[in-house]
């Protein structure tokens, strides 16, 4: 079932801790990779060293798809019939362009929205810390969630 309503989206987004970047290098293959993240005005905003094969691929290729999943409560109709089974979820998936974050202030600024996206804390952040780490945000061009594993209403059911 499709969610089209933006707060409920939102709350998805929130409720995670984890979104998966997925990144395609020069020959179309795929690279899918965990990573923490930060989430605010219709933007997600990620860190990491700055180097390696996620950011050779993007600056080749700065096309992203960012997956979000929350829940994963296993519930069935009848324990013994595996078609009953599923898995109570809700996600969401997110396409657009990445793009880097060199401004030191930009930076903190884009570290505090990271940071608020696990903790209600004030941070602070040395300047090498900040000139050393890799930031970079995707806004957000196309978004699609749905809900999983929900019992399909039928006229004997609902």
């Amino acid at each position: 079932m499709f969610i089209d309503d933006k707060s409920e989206i939102e709350k998805i987004i929130k409720g995670c801790r984890t979104c998966f970047l997925g990144i395609s290098d020069e020959q179309n293959q795929p690279y899918v990779i965990p990573m923490n993240f930060g989430f605010y005005n219709n933007e997600i905003y990620l860190h990491s060293g700055q180097f390696g094969r996620k950011w050779e691929i993007l600056k080749k290729n700065p096309k992203a798809c960012i997956t979000f999943c929350l829940g994963d409560e296993l519930a069935y109709q009848d324990e013994h019939i595996a078609c009953s089974w599923r898995v109570k979820s809700k996600s969401v998936i997110a396409e657009g362009i990445i793009e880097f974050i060199d401004d030191f202030d930009e930076k903190v600024k884009a570290m505090n929205i990271t940071m608020g996206q696990y903790s209600e804390k004030t941070f602070t952040y040395s300047s090498p810390a900040i000139k050393n780490v890799g930031v970079f945000k995707m806004k957000i061009e196309k978004i699609v969630a749905k809900q999983f594993g929900e019992k399909a209403k039928t006229p004997w059911n609902s």
